[in-house]
């Protein structure tokens, strides 16, 4: 199919957000809540771990967990026909979907609503990896949902997840991207605080004193300071969600993610998970709770393919806006059509000197 701009004009018909959209992204079997939230946990993290202890005991331990991770049927209801096309040159590349929401968060109405969406691009070597981070108020258009409700009409991307579950976002993103969704992992940020207490915790430069107004204290404060913590299971979940305190809102708030997402990688490495048991079960059970991908996801291969990857080899960015706007009464992000294009045909291309040079200047 032809490439697709990916942005479009904002200037049509305003609309609200739906909470009560139908969820055509719900697990294919299980009939235990939607597991989804920010991070890139079952896709980049456990296979890290699992190859720190030898491939065939990362493989032993990875068939022992696969069953009691929740699938979710990400494509059937994608049409065929509208689904960018894979680049010769990107070879096997793989590009995955990581979306997420936070079910125990004030903010979000019943857990309707992607907060985070990831489009995490691996090079076809598998030896480096780029997080690109879309902001979940950015203003595209969204393609008419599977039961015709909904959509085909400019909105926050976020709604795309409301109106149509998984399906009708990895049809969303691949319009506003042009790049071709291999696969998706969606993690639920609530699980969140297990996993960091499982790895006995994080080590976070706090890049300005804030109180949090999403703790989960008794008093719902937590004053973080300046400078390099560690922080809990609960510290991090607050330090991960807040955005009130801060100018740029969002941004801050994307920022913090990634910089906890490569924290976790850092201490999963190298805090003696591999070689604690206890540890290391706590750690497995903890993100398989968490974390549902799409149907067709093999984990052995997967964990093989990734298993030489490590936060060094990891870039973490936001895809380009021009700021925020308002749009009728919203609030919105707005894409930078010409920085955007550049960056998710790169991806598209998996055009390493490209991917290698935005990295550069988002350092």
């Amino acid at each position: 199919m032809p490439t697709r701009e990916p942005m479009f004009d904002s200037d049509a018909t305003v609309i609200t957000e739906p909470t009560d959209a139908p969820d055509l992204g719900a697990p294919a079997k299980h009939k235990r809540p939607r597991k989804k939230w920010k991070i890139v946990l079952i896709v980049l993290l456990v296979p890290v771990v699992l190859a720190s202890i030898g491939l065939l005991g990362g493989v032993w331990y990875l068939k022992s967990v696969e069953g009691d991770v929740v699938r979710v049927d990400a494509f059937a209801q994608v049409p065929e026909a509208t689904r960018p096309q894979k680049e010769a040159a990107a070879g096997e590349a793989t590009n995955f979907l990581l979306l997420g929401s936070d079910s125990r968060d004030p903010e979000n109405d019943g857990g309707s609503r992607s907060d985070t969406m990831i489009v995490m691009h691996i090079n076809k070597e598998r030896s480096a990896a780029q997080l690109i981070s879309i902001p979940r108020d950015t203003w595209v258009h969204i393609p008419k949902s599977a039961d015709g409700q909904h959509g085909n009409t400019n909105a926050k991307i976020n709604a795309a997840f409301a109106w149509g579950g998984v399906p009708l976002m990895v049809q969303t993103v691949e319009e506003y991207t042009s790049v071709r969704i291999d696969h998706v992992a969606l993690v639920d940020f609530s699980g969140f605080k297990e996993i960091v207490d499982a790895l006995g915790g994080v080590d976070i430069d706090v890049e300005t004193a804030f109180t949090s107004t999403h703790s989960l204290n008794a008093n719902s404060i937590r004053k973080f300071e300046k400078g390099p913590q560690t922080m809990d299971g609960a510290a991090a979940l607050d330090y991960a969600r807040e955005r009130y305190s801060f100018k740029d809102g969002d941004f801050a708030r994307i920022r913090h993610q990634q910089q906890v997402i490569k924290a976790i990688l850092n201490k999963a490495v190298s805090g003696g998970v591999a070689t604690n048991p206890s540890r290391l079960n706590a750690f497995l059970k903890a993100t398989t709770n968490t974390v549902s991908v799409d149907k067709d996801m093999n984990l052995v291969t997967m964990a093989m393919d990734l298993r030489h990857l490590r936060s060094e080899n990891l870039a973490f960015f936001t895809s380009p806006t021009k700021g925020t706007g308002t749009i009728g009464d919203q609030s919105v992000v707005l894409a930078d059509k010409a920085k955007a294009k550049a960056l998710f045909a790169a991806v598209r291309k998996d055009d390493t000197a490209a991917l290698t040079a935005i990295v550069a200047q988002n350092k």
